[in-house]
């Protein structure tokens, strides 16, 4: 964590350099010049810090020890805060910038912050078929050393940087949960510490309520310490298949045909035009066709979107072998499709052969760097959405995306929703087939306005019983937003851990219509 502020402060002092030169232009109107100089460099450093520093860690086994060691700092923290002052609200001391979100934390400055500092997989335990970790261990770090060992997650989100914690008190999706549901649903067990500064450990049999309550509540019932997460034994490859599709009606009903079959491992679409669609649906495999490995993840391959298109411009079906790590994390290069408006030659032969090496650029270093001029730009003329609706709306869904925002690629990622209590679950309480419209880019319709466009796809969402990941701007009254989320279990248990004083409300930590 040290390295993680010193190289926080290095960026700061160059900020602060950039401003006194009077560059301020560049960051705001030719930002790559500072991306590639700057963050590129700084990202791959944070990378070989934290990776050699989590193997080093699991391979001394050394990660237990110091983990209860860290846990009973975080109590005695929690326990002084109960004593001294137990007026402000709790939250994790971690910087907000260090966060994938692109929301602005700005209740840190106010709330007391208690530091955690919890990011080492703590055991591999092949004969229950678990791994144990804390909250800031992130994807990249997960299936590096669990494909390393022959095992991997059922739900692996696509970014490297997603953490298990921002994931569990969040959510996270991957083109596998058509067949084991959101990331929270391959969790085993949670261990938090309370508002009275209490370690309990939670599972569908033990705790059974907070944990189910825990998933979607944003840290604030507690602070998650450690999770338990289902593991699954890993193959070489996923043979993937392309198919184009025309025609909106023909695009959706491909689609739900492939996520209803659970003989497809993965099941992704990606929307070109309300027309134009790639469907893919791949399958774990251990041997690969010769000449057909695609190493995607490859630095020189272009982006994996961009790839994607490339069928749908030749018209033709295709079928690749992809190693099982590289199709993991296919989108990370290029942030999705995000990265081409910072970098747009970014997906240039020369460039990816040249810098290629050092993509992508952290989030976080972006958030931190973006400054209040870009921050506001983007926060009006970009959308970071994903609307998770029942499959049966698909349509209904893409053409209000359609009309309101405009905005292609549009990411379908299918999962399917439990009958769990807590604060997401379907209406009628039976399992249902879901999808996630994602959509991340600049809106090409007339007089967008940010808030207008967001809360019109926002009333759609809870109209069809939906749900908006907690991650982007929402703009929901608080009336709209429990209408939206199930809230019994998640009040019940406020009132009986004693939250309401030690923690903010979920609404009051993401929405803009109540965020300071």
């Amino acid at each position: 964590m040290d390295t993680v502020l010193y190289l926080g402060g290095l960026i700061l002092f160059l900020l602060v350099w950039v401003k006194v030169k009077g560059l301020e232009y560049v960051i705001v109107h030719q930002r790559w010049i500072f991306v590639c100089l700057f963050l590129l460099p700084l990202s791959v450093i944070f990378d070989i810090y934290y990776y050699v520093r989590a193997w080093i860690v699991f391979k001394m086994c050394s990660a237990p020890k110091l983990h209860d060691e860290r846990v009973k700092d975080i109590q005695r923290q929690v326990c002084e805060w109960k004593n001294q002052d137990g007026k402000t609200y709790m939250c994790t001391g971690r910087p907000g910038w260090l966060t994938v979100s692109l929301r602005v934390g700005k209740y840190k400055k106010t709330h007391k912050n208690i530091m955690i500092n919890l990011m080492d997989i703590l055991e591999v335990d092949t004969k229950r078929q678990v791994v144990r970790v804390e909250p800031l261990v992130n994807m990249g770090q997960v299936t590096a050393l669990l494909n390393s060992i022959g095992w991997t997650l059922p739900v692996v989100p696509e970014l490297d940087d997603l953490t298990v914690g921002g994931l569990i008190m969040g959510t996270g999706i991957e083109s596998s949960s058509h067949i084991y549901g959101l990331f929270q649903h391959i969790c085993m067990a949670y261990e938090l510490v309370l508002a009275d500064g209490s370690l309990v450990r939670c599972t569908p049999t033990e705790n059974s309520e907070l944990f189910y309550a825990v998933p979607w509540s944003c840290g604030t019932l507690g602070f998650l310490v450690a999770a338990e997460i289902k593991i699954i034994p890993a193959k070489k490859y996923v043979q993937l298949h392309y198919e184009p599709v025309h025609g909106l009606e023909k695009i959706c009903e491909k689609f739900s045909q492939a996520s209803s079959n659970k003989d497809n491992h993965f099941v992704e679409g990606l929307i070109y035009s309300k027309d134009e669609a790639v469907i893919m649906t791949g399958v774990l495999c251990d041997e690969a066709e010769p000449g057909l490995v695609n190493s995607i993840g490859n630095y020189y391959k272009p982006w994996f979107f961009k790839h994607v298109e490339s069928y749908l411009k030749k018209n033709c079906k295709g079928v690749e072998y992809i190693p099982l790590r590289h199709y993991y994390h296919r989108h990370t290069r290029s942030i999705f499709w995000e990265l081409q408006d910072i970098i747009p030659f970014g997906n240039n032969l020369a460039f990816r052969y040249l810098f290629g090496w050092m993509m992508p650029p952290k989030i976080s270093l972006l958030k931190l760097t973006q400054g209040e001029t870009v921050r506001k730009l983007y926060e009006q003329h970009h959308v970071i959405q994903d609307m998770l609706v029942p499959m049966k709306y698909l349509e209904k869904s893409v053409d209000i995306f359609h009309k309101t925002i405009n905005v292609y690629p549009l990411w379908l990622c299918p999962f399917t929703l439990p009958s769990h209590p807590g604060m997401v679950h379907p209406k009628s309480n039976e399992e249902e087939l879901y999808v996630d419209v994602g959509s991340y880019g600049e809106p090409t319709v007339k007089n967008f306005e940010a808030k207008a466009s967001t809360r019109q796809l926002e009333h759609f969402v809870r109209e069809v019983h939906g749900f908006q990941m907690l991650y982007a701007d929402c703009y929901m009254t608080r009336e709209e937003f429990w209408e939206m989320f199930d809230g019994a279990l998640y009040h019940k248990l406020r009132d009986e851990l004693n939250c309401r004083g030690a923690f903010p409300e979920v609404y009051d930590k993401v929405c803009k219509a109540a965020r300071h």
